[in-house]
């Protein structure tokens, strides 16, 4: 930066961003359009210490706006020109690992021991819930595996994140359908207040069965009034 020339500011801090250099250079003028723009949201989100990235090819598809079947075309090519080390789901349907090969990966990998088999469960039951609530952005980055792995170093049980979920979804819906904070649930990190809360002041018995219920209805709710918010608007 030349003298006097005024600093450049991130305009945000938060996580998400990644280091794109000459390795991200080199896999473009390898790649197909499709098969590099599946690469680079692998890399947004993969795990900075890793280089590693869990997700479905539904949510693959739904991110890139593609097909299952094209996602499936990109993913045989990064694995093909050694992109990326791609460790396929028992179905279409179960999360794909992909781990970026060293060439392309820009940042030094620490000599970290594999995580737990406790703690893979652990955090992969946690994925499991939070994309199912519905009314999350449908992404689980590498930021949300990290305070999920913190949540598990801290001993939270298991049963108060998914009753915190609940809750969080419950009230989210909630909001939706009284017009209000329109916008989804965009990390775990949203529901960390409500686990404090839980752990606080533990639900009655049974409270559990009754906010599975609830949601249940709250979602068929918010889908019966984004279906007749869309019929109106076709008139």
């Amino acid at each position: 930066m030349g003298e006097g020339q005024p600093r450049l500011v991130l305009k945000e801090t938060a996580g998400g961003w990644f280091a794109a250099g000459s390795a991200c250079r080199k896999a473009a003028s390898l790649l197909s359009d499709g098969a590099f723009k599946l690469f680079f949201h692998i890399c947004l989100e993969a795990d900075r210490r890793t280089g590693s990235f869990r997700a479905s090819y539904k949510e693959l598809a739904a991110a890139l706006g593609k097909s299952k079947r094209a996602i499936g075309i990109y993913v045989a090519e990064l694995e093909r020109k050694a992109i990326c080390r791609v460790h396929q789901g028992t179905n279409q349907f179960a999360a794909t690992t992909f781990t970026i090969s060293d060439s392309y990966w820009p940042y030094h990998c620490p000599d970290i021991p594999p995580a737990s088999p406790h703690e893979t469960a652990y955090v992969n039951a946690v994925r499991e819930w939070f994309l199912s609530l519905g009314c999350v952005s449908g992404k689980f980055g590498a930021a949300d595996q990290e305070i999920v792995r913190q949540m598990h170093r801290r001993s939270i049980p298991l049963a108060v994140i998914e009753n915190a979920m609940l809750l969080g979804a419950c009230r989210k819906y909630s909001s939706w359908l009284q017009g209000q904070a329109l916008e989804p649930i965009l990390s775990v990190r949203y529901f960390e207040s409500l686990i404090a809360e839980i752990q606080k002041e533990s639900l009655p018995p049974g409270y559990s069965g009754y906010l599975r219920k609830k949601i249940r209805q709250l979602t068929d709710m918010w889908n019966e009034s984004v279906k007749s918010g869309r019929r109106s608007s076709e008139r």
